[in-house]
């Protein structure tokens, strides 16, 4: 029997440059040992696949802990699982604020320091052909740009506000519900960040409303230009969910979706998050 001194990452790429399947059992998982090889690929390849790893709540708790610090749903919360659906009778009133994860985005655009990832677990999928998630890498996408545009891009900020999400799902808003998101805040972020790695990334999604200093025709293309981009194919992984799959995804370097799926159908994710460790001027 291998000691936990054995104990090394096997993993194999998704595609050339986003994904990464992790085929270590769960008890080597659970003992930390390569955890910071894994987070060393996550940040390499945006997005880690744990297929059929079957963790409890419980162990996707502990798991969790042993590449950071774990982030509770709420300031001051506890550490518990969040149960991601549609279904109201499950998710409550945030079912309403979840609609807009059906949309190309990044967590905490609203923060100044924003969660480092987010691990999520199936628990049930919806039928086949829905409900998958996708994901994109903007690190390569930045990367792969032309020095012309990354110098155009380069100095950049956006006003992100999660009020600018409800229209992609709703167009005509009520008044009371444009105010009540617009009481959740704002954010000037940059549109490329430059992390303490030394690498950049783009910052992209629906809370992105417009860029500073540019009328709104100008912004629209450059944010629709290059969400456009980075969630081409080259860039991009849709994970087509089995019951017992767990992914994790660098949410400081990629943007996700859930792509669309009947409310009714059961789908049920839980998800843990990792305690962001980078503001984004750094």
């Amino acid at each position: 029997m291998a000691t936990a001194a054995d104990i090394s990452l096997r993993a194999e790429a998704i595609k050339p440059r986003i994904g990464s399947r992790v085929l270590n059992s769960k008890e080597e998982l659970l003992t930390g040992k390569i955890s910071a090889e894994i987070r060393d690929l996550l940040e390499q390849r945006g997005v880690l696949v744990f297929p059929q790893i079957n963790f409890t709540d419980e162990e996707q708790i502990a798991f969790t802990k042993t590449l950071g610090k774990f982030a509770p749903e709420r300031a001051g919360g506890d550490e518990v699982i969040s149960k991601i659906t549609l279904d109201p009778t499950e998710a409550g009133e945030s079912a309403e604020y979840l609609k807009g994860s059906l949309y190309w985005h990044i967590d905490g655009t609203r923060n100044d320091v924003p969660i480092l990832a987010s691990l999520l677990s199936c628990k049930k999928p919806s039928p086949k052909g829905t409900g998958n998630t996708g994901f994109a890498n903007c690190y390569a996408a930045y990367e792969a740009l032309s020095d012309e545009d990354k110098a155009a891009y380069d100095d950049l900020k956006v006003l992100h506000a999660p009020w600018a999400t409800v229209f992609y799902h709703e167009p005509e808003p009520s008044l009371e519900k444009l105010k009540g998101y617009m009481r959740i805040g704002e954010n000037e972020l940059p549109l490329v960040w430059k992390h303490q790695s030394g690498r950049k990334s783009l910052v992209l999604g629906n809370t992105a409303h417009s860029v500073v200093g540019k009328s709104p025709s100008e912004s629209a293309l450059i944010l629709h230009g290059l969400r456009d981009w980075a969630t081409s194919e080259q860039f991009t992984y849709s994970h087509e969910w089995t019951a017992g799959d767990m992914v994790i995804w660098d949410n400081t370097g990629t943007v996700h979706r859930a792509e669309w799926y009947d409310p009714d159908c059961g789908r049920m994710m839980h998800r843990t998050k990792l305690e962001g460790e980078e503001p984004w001027e750094s």
